[in-house]
């Protein structure tokens, strides 16, 4: 199994492919981030995030994707630009053909640290252990990326015991 794990964004987009090992463990196959000039008009910047992760899907053929949900703060134009990155991702996703995935940033914490209010320091470290990396991967965005595989391969994990 598999898995294409995105962290959404129109500056920066996270990514992180995972796959199982013959114990069914984590195992980080590439990670990393898709950025985006300020500059660049919007549409632009769109197309270059879909033509990016479609690359990555014909690349690794991932079983399945994932992808954070929305948290809505008060910046509201931060979230609209987070909510365009994140539809192009989607709509990559989908065009693939690609069993998707989301979760809530707390349900990512809780999966990865045992608590849905876990400190970015806490996830980064558990992703790093989880991973058997030597360093916490980097930037941010890649190794948040990394955790929603993780989170998605163990969700996949799940359903294929109980039969869902």
């Amino acid at each position: 199994m598999i898995i294409l794990g995105i962290d959404p964004g129109t500056a920066t987009t996270g990514y992180g492919i995972v796959r199982e090992d013959e114990e069914g463990a984590p195992v980080a196959v590439e990670f990393g981030v898709i950025t985006t000039p300020a500059g660049d008009p919007m549409p632009r910047r769109l197309q270059h995030i879909y033509r990016e992760v479609t690359r990555l899907i014909s690349v690794y053929h991932p079983d399945e994707a994932a992808i954070e949900e929305m948290f809505f703060g008060k910046n509201v134009t931060a979230a609209i630009t987070v909510a365009q990155g994140r539809g192009v991702t989607l709509l990559a996703m989908a065009n693939a053909g690609l069993k998707i995935r989301e979760f809530k940033p707390a349900e990512i914490k809780q999966t990865i640290a045992g608590s849905g209010n876990a400190p970015k320091p806490q996830m980064q470290e558990m992703v790093r252990t989880l991973l058997d990396l030597e360093k916490i991967p980097k930037p941010d965005d890649a190794a948040d990326a990394l955790a929603i595989a993780i989170t998605a391969l163990q969700s996949s994990r799940w359903e294929r015991l109980v039969g869902e």
